[in-house]
């Protein structure tokens, strides 16, 4: 395995995206829905792009790359279609220490980024080391097929019943088992045909008549 598979917190953190292109663009987007504070580099951006520019939404830092723009930055992702540009960026940004991804060119940077599967709460991570980004694309469009959302839902609900079971009670191995029934139950199944009577009878034999949609404040 080439690459050391994490999952990053970039909330608040300042993040720099070299490029307005539409490849940037989508770097951007992921940054911001993940609560990054974003900066831009280019000197032409998307229309989707100079619109959270003019929201003050994301901070156009300038229109030329100048290593100063690194200052302060967690992270930097080189997307221009300048490659000799990328390499610098990523050379800048090993000097100073910090996480660098260069589009098309992952042996440039320091780590890659993933096809990535979302709904809700729930993130699967494609990847193939670089080695073939097409593969990746096809393998996360057959995972959205088999992933719906009633993923998120699912994970709506667990994240309730886990907050308050945490709160409620010590016994870890008690807990550990009832969310292991809850997750080998048809819940999952329930909750996608939005059979919400059936939902509330796996949570009393499971939990108690103190856990239903109603009582989790679940706004289903």
């Amino acid at each position: 395995m080439r690459y050391y598979p994490i999952f990053l917190d970039v909330e608040s953190r300042a993040c720099l995206v070299v490029g307005g292109g539409e490849v940037g663009a989508r770097k951007v987007k992921t940054l911001l829905d993940c609560g990054g504070m974003v900066g831009v580099v280019s000197p032409e951006v998307v229309p989707w792009l100079e619109e959270k520019i003019q929201q003050g939404v994301v901070e156009l830092k300038g229109s030329h790359y100048e290593e100063r723009q690194l200052q302060g930055c967690f992270l930097v992702i080189a997307a221009t279609d300048d490659l000799e540009l990328n390499c610098r960026i990523a050379q800048d940004a090993e000097k100073r220490g910090l996480l660098c991804n260069v589009v098309d060119y992952p042996q440039e940077g320091n780590f890659i980024l993933p096809a990535l599967v979302q709904r809700g709460a729930l993130t699967v991570a494609i990847s193939t080391s670089g080695k073939s980004p097409a593969l990746a694309r096809q393998l996360r469009q057959d995972l959205e097929q088999r992933f719906g959302m009633e993923y998120s839902d699912f994970l709506e609900l667990m994240g309730a019943i886990r907050e308050r079971l945490l709160r409620e009670s010590q016994d870890s191995r008690a807990n550990k088992e009832r969310f292991h029934q809850l997750v080998e139950s048809p819940l999952l199944e329930l909750v996608r045909r939005r059979d919400y009577e059936g939902v509330d009878r796996i949570l009393a034999t499971v939990l108690g008549p103190d856990y239903s949609l109603k009582k989790l404040e679940i706004p289903w």
